[in-house]
């Protein structure tokens, strides 16, 4: 591809822009998507961890709200405070602790301490309430500091120091609330109350605030211990998170966000009683961003189809504008190696059709003035002829055939007197030279003429058949065209040792309003290499072969081509106009057929 050519630079400058302006488009689109993205996905999870601290929190409330309610039972805090120790006093906080077991669902055990009468408590789920006796009550259970109230996080389910083995019982994760029962107003301590919640309440409430397969959520408390997330074995045990300990803790905000490690964090503190936890939510930016990534994907794939359209299109262009100017260099070079008869096709009607035809219209006048100065040296030479022509009177010699013919019925020979007027009839018709276009009747009746000449040459061993439509017989064709075909047949086609030879001459009009005459023969076939040569010299669109008319070679060209068929052709022309055509055919069972097919003129046109 050369650089200096402008097809290159047509395709060079018409690609670059767009594919610059293309990607830039892409690039600004994917920037701001993403940046809408990530705003877009920060607020809904912003809100989304909000309203989950709320479910939480509201968990955890109802769980404290339940922990209270052994001050509204004045009978269980009135045994609680008196220390009582008989069965029904057993059975009164066995209901008291059954109520509160019973009241949520996702509550495990519940475990009691009485400080009065050193006996512990735990109502488990599916198993039998335990009551024993004990001298303190259980690590965790036992409260102290200003608040009664205290949540823990996550860790297996146990029996409180329970020794006798719990049938059924087996531990769970749970996350526990442990309340100190105090004697109101004061802040001593009556009893430790402790309510095992089951993992899965807290989980139901995560688990809808992210895509399990694709983020991760953690509720982690103050002390940095993982309260749940999505690994169970870590579950109780410090977060060793860099983005922890980094963003989160140093942070006093109650909410926020930040970006780290190819992943976006949304927090959200949960502060309620006895609890500071902090709920985390982790989006990788390759999921954030999947609908940009789609969107990328999907533009870079329609940029292909563009692209592929632009490019094709763009050589397409560029091969549209610049195949014309090439075509008409080639046309140039052609000219100046001296073919001034080289066919110029029109190039469309932009400036550079403009430019060929232009070159064309040039062309045709350079060969017009070429051709009319041949025709004048023609007209010179016929004219030179005439006058040799002139010193022998016609009308004697047509006299003298006539005198001769007469001669001949006086001695009773007929056959020489018919063969003596078709010799006459062949005269008359080929003196009147001023008689350019003549009727197909009046060519027809030259053909017979010849025709029975030709019998009594060849004894007859041929025979002649015409078929014309009564209306073409009066259309007008050029003069001396069809005895010049069928002379090609004696000269070159006709076998003397066959006596069935055939000649025909068949003329029909054809369905555009033009006709067609037919010369067919049973002689000789034409040879495949002659045949090709004389279709390619009639294959020349010029109105008049010039080549053809000066050349006496093509006379001799192959059978069948003796009289210039090319010369015939040209005549055609220039009387029924370029359209008219002449082909030449070999038939499949032996002979030739010669096909004219010319417009049907009704007025004579001099040549």
């Amino acid at each position: 591809m050369k650089w200096n050519n402008i097809r290159t630079k047509l395709i060079l400058f018409l690609l670059l822009p767009t594919l610059i302006c293309i990607m830039a488009t892409m690039y600004i689109s994917y920037s701001y998507t993403t940046q809408s993205l990530r705003t877009r996905a920060v607020d809904e999870n912003k809100n989304l961890l909000y309203q989950g601290s709320k479910n939480i929190n509201s968990l955890i409330q109802e769980v404290n709200r339940l922990s209270l309610s052994v001050y509204s039972d004045s009978d269980f805090y009135r045994l609680l405070e008196a220390g009582y120790d008989d069965l029904s006093s057993d059975i009164a906080i066995y209901n008291s602790l059954s109520y509160i077991s019973t009241s949520l669902p996702d509550i495990s055990q519940v475990y009691l301490y009485g400080v009065k009468d050193s006996k512990a408590t735990l109502i488990t789920d599916n198993t039998t309430p335990k009551r024993w006796l004990v001298s303190k009550p259980y690590q965790e259970s036992d409260v102290t500091g200003s608040s009664p109230v205290n949540v823990q996080s996550t860790h297996l389910s146990n029996a409180y120091g329970l020794n006798l083995p719990l049938i059924q019982f087996t531990p769970e994760p749970v996350f526990t609330l442990h309340r100190r029962i105090e004697r109101i107003p004061s802040s001593e301590a009556l009893g430790y109350l402790s309510i095992d919640i089951k993992l899965t309440a807290l989980a139901e409430i995560v688990d809808q605030l992210y895509e399990q397969d694709q983020e991760k959520a953690y509720v982690v408390d103050s002390d940095g211990m993982l309260v749940y997330g999505q690994d169970a074995g870590s579950l109780g045990k410090p977060l060793n998170a860099a983005w922890y300990n980094k963003q989160i803790t140093a942070n006093a905000e109650a909410q926020g966000y930040f970006e780290e490690g190819g992943s976006v964090f949304i927090y959200q503190k949960v502060e309620s009683t006895g609890l500071n936890w902090t709920l985390v939510k982790q989006i990788p930016v390759s999921y954030l961003f999947r609908e940009a990534k789609e969107a990328a994907g999907l533009n870079l794939l329609l940029l292909f189809l563009l692209m592929s359209m632009i490019i094709a299109l763009t050589i397409f262009i560029s091969f549209r504008i610049t195949a014309p100017i090439k075509q008409l260099t080639r046309y140039m070079n052609q000219v100046r190696t001296g073919n001034l008869e080289v066919e110029i096709s029109p190039a469309g009607n932009d400036e550079i059709g403009v430019l060929t035809e232009h070159f064309r219209s040039m062309m045709d006048t350079i060969n017009n003035l070429i051709l009319r100065e041949y025709r004048l040296e023609l007209s010179n030479k016929t004219n030179e002829l005439r006058a040799l022509q002139s010193q022998i009177n016609p009308h004697f010699l047509n006299n003298t055939l006539q005198i001769i013919g007469t001669l001949a019925l006086e001695m009773k020979v007929p056959q020489i007197y018919a063969l003596l007027s078709a010799l006459a009839k062949m005269m008359r018709y080929s003196m009147y030279n001023d008689e350019k276009i003549v009727t197909i009747q009046n060519e027809l009746e030259h053909v017979k003429a010849y025709i029975e000449l030709q019998k009594e040459r060849f004894e007859n061993k041929f025979s002649f058949r015409y078929d014309m439509e009564e209306p073409l017989l009066n259309a007008l064709m050029p003069k001396m065209i069809l005895q010049p075909i069928v002379e090609n047949y004696f000269k070159h086609g006709f076998n003397l040792s066959r006596s069935d030879g055939l000649i025909e001459i068949t003329a029909a009009r054809l369905a555009s309003g033009r006709m067609e005459i037919r010369i067919r023969n049973n002689g000789n076939v034409i040879p495949l290499a002659k045949l090709d040569k004389l279709r390619q010299e009639l294959e020349r669109p010029t109105p008049l072969d010039v080549t053809a008319v000066k050349s006496s070679d093509s006379r001799r060209d192959a059978p069948g081509a003796g009289i210039g068929l090319g010369n015939v052709l040209a005549r055609l022309r220039l009387v029924c106009g370029d359209d008219a055509a002449l082909t030449v055919d070999n038939l499949p069972e032996g002979g030739v057929l010669i096909r004219l097919e010319i417009e049907i003129l009704t007025e004579s046109e001099r040549i």
